[in-house]
């Protein structure tokens, strides 16, 4: 097997930046709004870009911007864990400048994203603010009027990593769909995206529309969840248009790396996990273990009929997977940990496991989320009939060529 592997320290070298304040006041600034390391995550390379001249400022830090249109107003703020100003979080900073927040909407992982993949996360009472929670992933996905009941407008600051199956995009779409239609505006303080640097993946198909590919979009679609929320709104995905105002981020442009502050659900750890999870998430729609329940979750693959295997694991409840896949089994695969993602969709592991394993159809789970996560029944198929990356790669270049299309309406770097 031959995976396209880089040196990403050499690939993104970069200069740090000496920064000369006249006083006090700058220095302070600047260090808080610098994205801040989280000593919990492992970093393989992200950062800010070579030759950067100014730090990344998401659309949070731009408080002169939004401040204004929330003064007097009663608040809803959907946000998690990564909703953060520096060290400070979102709902804690509009609370000390006097704004009036009334309720906090989160989406899955919870508001302090510490809940499985899937899980039914339960709304409740923030015990820091005494705000009442109103959870947006379960069996109430979207909000309700009465959860929106007395709110003059909607703050939304969540982290997305630019992946189709990734949830976050899919809230946004609810949370605009249910504000339109209760005349609420939103302010979407936008955020990098990690995975912006490059599109990739088949296009959605509408027979495979779910909570995991809600748009007709490819795998990795190159935009901020904030010029999401433009095409969301362009492409007319929901009935009544939202009024939505995007806080743009500064110094930014899709191919600057940026490395996450906070990780953005309990599975993604480390920037080389997020970079590889395009890649690596198909493998949730088949037997392979995709590393939950160990201390590298989508840095690790593997199965205990993977002869070819060097590398092995046990996955082992904990931290982000209470039942993972093949708990307690000795698998057998790979570690990707040391090796860069390429910049790019990749399906050769997910083809490699398949031949190897000899497993066949069985290969693929029987609820057909291989499916889902493809956004078409194509792919599966075509592995099964032995094709090629590259010939599979062939098929999907025409829709990718009339997305791009799409997204130049909408992009804002």
């Amino acid at each position: 097997m031959k995976y396209a592997v880089f040196n990403f320290r050499q690939r993104f070298l970069r200069k740090y930046i000496n920064v000369c304040a006249p006083t006090l006041f700058f220095l302070i600034f600047v260090q808080s709004c610098t994205a801040q390391t989280n000593p919990a995550r492992k970093h393989q390379g992200y950062g800010p870009a070579a030759q950067q001249t100014a730090p990344i400022l998401p659309g949070a830090f731009q408080m002169t911007e939004y401040l204004p249109l929330l003064e007097g107003k009663k608040v809803g703020i959907t946000g998690n864990q990564t909703s953060t100003l520096g060290k400070t979080h979102l709902v804690d900073s509009l609370i000390s400048r006097g704004v009036s927040v009334l309720r906090v909407f989160s989406p899955e992982h919870g508001f302090r994203g510490d809940a499985d993949a899937g899980e039914s996360v339960q709304s409740g009472i923030d015990t820091k603010t005494g705000l009442p929670l109103v959870s947006l992933y379960g069996k109430n996905k979207k909000p309700t009027n009465d959860q929106l009941q007395g709110l003059d407008v909607m703050v939304f600051d969540l982290q997305d990593v630019g992946v189709r199956f990734y949830t976050y995009i899919s809230t946004l779409h609810y949370v605009m769909e249910a504000c339109a239609e209760n005349s609420i505006p939103v302010i979407l303080l936008d955020r990098p995206n990690p995975n912006a640097d490059y599109i990739d993946g088949p296009v959605r198909e509408e027979a495979q529309k779910s909570f995991i590919g809600m748009h007709p979009v490819p795998v990795v679609y190159g935009m901020t969840i904030g010029e999401y929320g433009q095409m969301i709104n362009g492409e007319k995905w929901i009935s009544t248009p939202c009024e939505l105002t995007v806080i743009r981020i500064r110094n930014y442009d899709h191919s600057a790396p940026y490395s996450l502050p906070v990780s953005p659900s309990p599975n993604l750890r480390t920037d080389n996990a997020i970079a590889w999870y395009p890649s690596l998430c198909f493998f949730e729609g088949t037997i392979v273990s995709v590393g939950r329940g160990t201390e590298k979750p989508f840095e690790i693959i593997g199965h205990p009929d993977y002869d070819k295997g060097k590398y092995t694991f046990t996955p082992s409840p904990g931290y982000g997977s209470k039942s993972p896949v093949l708990n307690g089994q000795l698998c057998r695969g790979i570690d990707f940990s040391d090796s860069i993602a390429p910049r790019h969709l990749t399906l050769q592991p997910v083809i490699d496991f398949y031949r190897e394993t000899g497993k066949g159809s069985a290969f693929f789970l029987k609820n057909n989320f291989f499916d889902l996560l493809a956004g078409n029944k194509t792919l599966r198929q075509r592995i099964e009939q032995g094709w090629s990356e590259e010939q599979i790669r062939s098929e999907w270049q025409e829709d990718l060529r009339q997305f791009k299309e799409i997204r130049k309406k909408y992009v804002l770097y």
